[in-house]
């Protein structure tokens, strides 16, 4: 049986949490639940994801408890103060801002280039490079 992942997705209601979305939909990533997150002014929105409608809640101290895997795209600050958060949850944490690019205890990871860093990596986050970085590797 393919084990199910709880997943979050921070900064939902943007242009890359949208798409964080529909990449996980498109892949059939095996998600038991999806929960969405926002910044205020998103809260209650409702979004369609995975065949039903969510709504976007607030960041907490508390809100990754059960959450496996947190895709964060709300910026740098934002990440700044709830990736640690969601790793003290015990949750890995996928960065797509600048926050850990320069940090040396985070990996910075290229998909499809370099993910065998992760083999002996120990914590939780990871950190990637902006999506112009990764389209040039890839030309």
């Amino acid at each position: 049986m393919r084990k199910l992942y709880n997943v979050a997705i921070v900064g939902a209601t943007g242009l890359i949490g949208r798409k964080f979305i529909k990449v996980l939909e498109k892949r059939g990533f095996p998600i038991k639940d999806l929960t969405l997150f926002a910044s205020e002014k998103s809260i209650g929105r409702c979004i369609y994801a995975l065949g039903k409608h969510r709504r976007v809640k607030p960041l907490s101290e508390n809100c990754f408890n059960g959450i496996d895997i947190v895709f964060f795209s709300a910026g740098a600050s934002v990440s700044q103060k709830y990736a640690p958060i969601a790793e003290r949850s015990g949750a890995f944490v996928i960065d797509n801002s600048s926050a850990f690019r320069n940090k040396s205890n985070v990996p910075l990871i290229v998909p499809e280039i370099n993910g065998d860093v992760l083999k002996d990596y120990n914590g939780k986050i990871i950190s990637n490079p902006n999506c112009s970085t990764i389209q040039a590797i890839y030309r």
